[in-house]
């Protein structure tokens, strides 16, 4: 299959796909009808999609690897109270995943691990012949990255999934639904990001998790580990894709629009530095560290079709938790931080914000409808629900995902590209075109079946 036809293919609507006729959608009719699923990194992030997967009657947990034995005593204890039969486990050093690709034949791999490892194992997962990979955000460090990923999901003719699941949140696909019904008219800006106070997560010893720790790299535990090396490094908006996800559907990005051009600024850094002095003090070691961080990123990007966007990332100041979205038409506009919504000459008061709830409740999306029963004890509120079952349902049509590899690259590609833009005195740079130019003849796919 060439590079034209993988990208037509993998934008075809499955709108065509029938209902299950009864409500026993995860019970499969045959033992041999379910999916083997292989989950890679099953720390905080991967026990939970662990425990999905453990409530499925479709799939088989065939495989988990890690290389923390914390991880896997807490996963094994899992999986033991629910009754299942203990997968084949793979540890001992950071390549362990890929002897467990060799020896264990799957349908689907779930990729919840440290960033820099996204790129290597989804590509190793393809080479060893995994035809559908869901990976946790980002799918990449550099730019590079990302084109390598979409080539080597073209080449294997296989499915790669960035595991996005703000996309699913309910408000979020409530807008969606009115978007498409056309109550905001036509859209001319949306915003978004990521502002959440994440210096509890980025300084964590394993004892001191909850707001005093000061510790990072080989003395920490869990995602301070790793991730608050990225702030010592890197200035840019490190994590997009839960502003950027929905936003993205909305516009129908990739799918008769793109992105084409970003120009990032970067605030002062200042935040992680006084989180180490007030809990650790002047002299610590910590407080010596130069963090490269902007406080807060912001990030503009042009459309084809005439949109503007803004992004912002704030993670290292005290805030409460926002994901900033505005979603802007010539009817009227949604804004998640006060919970308003306001539709010309429909809403209650001329110049006056409704709350945004009674509009969300009328237009709830057909699957949270459907399925809010099942998301039920589901993390970050049932979203992780959706983005499980949407893998698991593609694999056992062999459908394309809803979410697809072009997707992926166009959402998490906004990290290297802010560092460019910011490294170049705030230039605005081109955005690649990840699909090659199919994004002018490419359908809106996502949440338009009944399944996903």
């Amino acid at each position: 299959m060439n590079r034209r036809n993988f990208v037509r293919n993998a934008g075809l609507t499955t709108a065509s796909l029938a209902f299950f006729a009864n409500n026993k959608l995860f019970a499969a009719d045959k033992a041999d009808e379910k999916v083997k699923i292989a989950v890679i990194g099953v720390g905080a992030r991967g026990s939970g999609h662990v425990e999905l997967l453990l409530g499925r009657e479709d799939v088989d947990l065939v495989a988990i690897c890690d290389v923390e034995n914390r991880a896997l005593t807490s996963t094994k204890d899992i999986i033991t109270k629910s009754g299942k039969k203990m997968p084949q486990v793979f540890t001992g050093d950071n390549y362990a995943w890929k002897t467990m690709l060799e020896k264990v034949p799957v349908d689907g791999v779930v990729i919840a691990t440290p960033w820099e490892w996204h790129k290597p194992m989804i590509i190793g997962a393809l080479e060893a012949g995994v035809k559908y990979v869901g990976s946790e955000v980002v799918i990449g460090i550099t730019l590079q990255d990302h084109w390598d990923v979409v080539k080597a999901a073209e080449q294997h003719n296989a499915h790669v999934m960035m595991m996005e699941n703000v996309c699913y949140r309910r408000d979020v696909m409530a807008v969606l639904n009115m978007v498409r019904q056309g109550l905001f008219g036509e859209l001319i800006h949306l915003q978004g990001g990521y502002q959440h106070d994440l210096r509890e997560v980025k300084f964590n010893d394993g004892v001191h998790i909850y707001g005093h720790g000061v510790e990072f790299g080989e003395k920490a535990f869990s995602e301070a580990h790793w991730r608050t090396e990225h702030s010592v490094h890197r200035n840019g908006d490190l994590y997009p894709t839960h502003g950027i996800g929905p936003i993205a559907n909305y516009i129908n990005i990739n799918r008769g629009n793109r992105f084409l051009t970003l120009c990032s600024f970067a605030t002062k850094s200042r935040g992680l530095h006084n989180h180490i002095v007030k809990n650790g003090g002047e002299n610590h070691p910590n407080a010596k560290v130069n963090f490269k961080l902007g406080d807060v990123v912001t990030t503009n990007i042009s459309c084809a079709n005439g949109e503007t966007i803004l992004l912002q990332h704030d993670t290292n100041s005290p805030r409460p938790y926002s994901l900033g979205f505005r979603v802007q038409g010539t009817e009227g506009l949604w804004m998640d931080v006060n919970n308003s919504i306001y539709i010309q000459d429909k809403s209650a008061k001329n110049d006056q914000w409704d709350n945004a709830q009674t509009w969300l409740d009328k237009y709830d999306h057909p699957l949270w409808a459907r399925w809010s029963k099942e998301t039920a004890g589901a993390g970050h509120g049932g979203m992780d629900f959706f983005v499980i079952h949407a893998l698991v349902e593609s694999i056992k049509r062999k459908v394309p995902t809803p979410m697809d590899v072009y997707d992926a690259a166009a959402w998490s590609a906004i990290t290297p590209l802010s560092e460019q833009s910011i490294e170049l005195g705030n230039q605005t740079v081109e955005f690649p075109d990840f699909t090659g130019g199919q994004w002018m003849y490419r359908k809106p796919v996502f949440s338009l079946t009944n399944e996903f």
